[in-house]
């Protein structure tokens, strides 16, 4: 996503796809993969991702852990800023709500990026979400708020 300023623009949102057959090494590696291509090909100067979430299920917040971590590498090898945020102030800042649903969040996504179809996924939006609050973050702190 470009953001210049005063709004945003979607340049790329895309979803990385893994075979449920392959093991976890695997999985990482054609996510680390699918990453490090995305930053080649569109040349973004920082990567914005959601900080660790505790949810009920510990398996699934292991699993996320390390495809987080996967992300992260992949920024910092090519030399990115890596910026955090958690899900209540993604939320916030897309929303205005930061027990916002994933629904919302993709109906303010579509309206922020004046997208004419919905993105592939509710986590594509999320993502496009994390990179609309980075973007907001970015504007505050250059006005000094």
């Amino acid at each position: 996503m470009d953001y210049d300023g005063n709004g945003f623009k979607s340049v790329y949102s895309g979803v990385i796809k893994t075979k449920n057959s392959d093991s976890l090494s695997d999985k990482l590696a054609v996510l680390y993969k699918g990453i490090a291509d995305s930053i080649k090909q569109f040349e973004p100067e920082v990567l914005s991702i959601e900080e660790v979430f505790y949810g009920k299920n510990a398996r699934t917040a292991l699993l996320m852990g390390h495809v987080r971590g996967v992300a992260m590498l992949a920024g910092k090898h090519a030399g990115l800023e890596v910026h955090e945020y958690a899900a209540r102030k993604v939320k916030s800042a897309v929303t205005g709500n930061g027990a916002a649903d994933k629904e919302q969040v993709l109906y303010m996504v579509k309206r922020l990026l004046k997208l004419k179809e919905d993105p592939i996924t509710l986590d594509a939006s999320d993502a496009l979400g994390i990179a609309i609050c980075h973007g907001l973050n970015y504007k505050l702190a250059k006005l000094g708020l």
